[in-house]
């Protein structure tokens, strides 16, 4: 059966924050079974502990923002979506600032981190968030919904007006019985538009944003260079962003998510409605291999 995982050694990283612009120093470090993942603003006096779950969303933002008792971090998707990639369970992830560094605008710097920290088992059983009911929250012409499904697969559609986005950009299913976080997901990049980024710096907001770590369009083109790193990045970015903000319900989740048009704001208003449904989902573990679902068997590949 599978067990839960933490870090074989401490890691450091710098980078800059997204929407501060200020340099931010990271660390991650090995924790107990049962710890989950723990923020820890090491700037703050008693080094505030924020731990990562649905409830502590604040501020969506632009980024999901966690909150406890006055302190805060903000832009925790990236690394909460390549932890749920790699099936880490518990971390302890020590900032000396308000916010996470943005690193290129993926998950994938943070997947690179973690690996090279090494992955190690515990004894403790991994438990799963399986959905047993659907569940549904809606925004206007928003919505996201959870459905039963002996897996994990993300099936998102995005609509921007703008002709980059043609209809083979707005859409994407990721199985992951079938798909590959690290090679598939984890490089997606956060994406932005150029006539948007006075108003936002105005608000105080993407001051750190640049071509290094976003991909920016004008009215009709993508900026960077480099062009992009798959033909559906942006919906993809999308995906990336909703399984760190899905794995704030504090554990891997066995289920189908379904979305459109979705953000931070409605993905933990729907996290926060599945917790509020006791009868719409249990934690299982598995005493038999075989049992668990193939979308987590990967885990068992990842070097440690």
């Amino acid at each position: 059966m599978l067990k839960q995982r933490t870090l074989k050694s401490k890691i450091k990283t710098t980078g800059v924050g997204l929407h501060t612009g200020a340099r931010v120093e990271l660390t991650l470090r090995p924790a107990l079974p049962e710890t989950g993942i723990v923020f820890h603003r090491i700037d703050l006096p008693a080094s505030a502990a924020i731990p990562g779950v649905a409830r502590n969303v604040g501020d969506t933002r632009l980024s999901s923002s966690l909150s406890v008792d006055g302190a805060s971090v903000s832009t925790v998707e990236h690394l909460m979506s390549a932890l749920a990639g790699l099936g880490i369970d518990n971390v302890h992830v020590d900032v000396a600032g308000p916010e996470l560094p943005i690193m290129d605008g993926s998950a994938g710097p943070f997947v690179f981190l973690l690996q090279s920290a090494g992955i190690v088992e515990q004894k403790a059983d991994k438990r799963y968030l399986r959905i047993k009911m659907p569940v549904e929250v809606r925004d206007g012409d928003k919505w996201a919904r959870f459905e039963p499904h002996h897996g994990f697969v993300l099936d998102f559609t995005i609509d921007f007006p703008h002709p980059v986005f043609g209809s083979e950009n707005r859409h994407v299913t990721i199985d992951f019985a079938e798909h590959s976080y690290t090679k598939e997901v984890s490089r997606a990049r956060t994406f932005g538009f150029m006539q948007d980024v006075e108003a936002l710096r105005e608000a105080g907001l993407a001051l750190g944003g640049s071509l290094q770590n976003a991909i920016v369009l004008d009215e009709t083109r993508v900026l960077n260079s480099e062009g992009l790193r798959y033909d559906n990045e942006f919906v993809k970015h999308k995906v990336l962003d909703a399984i760190g903000d899905l794995y704030l319900l504090g554990h891997p989740m066995i289920g189908r998510y379904t979305a459109f048009k979705s953000g931070h704001a409605l993905n933990n208003a729907l996290s926060r409605a599945l917790l509020d449904r006791p009868d719409a989902w249990e934690l299982v573990s598995f005493d038999v291999q075989a049992d668990v679902p193939r979308a987590f068997q990967d885990w068992q590949l990842q070097p440690a």
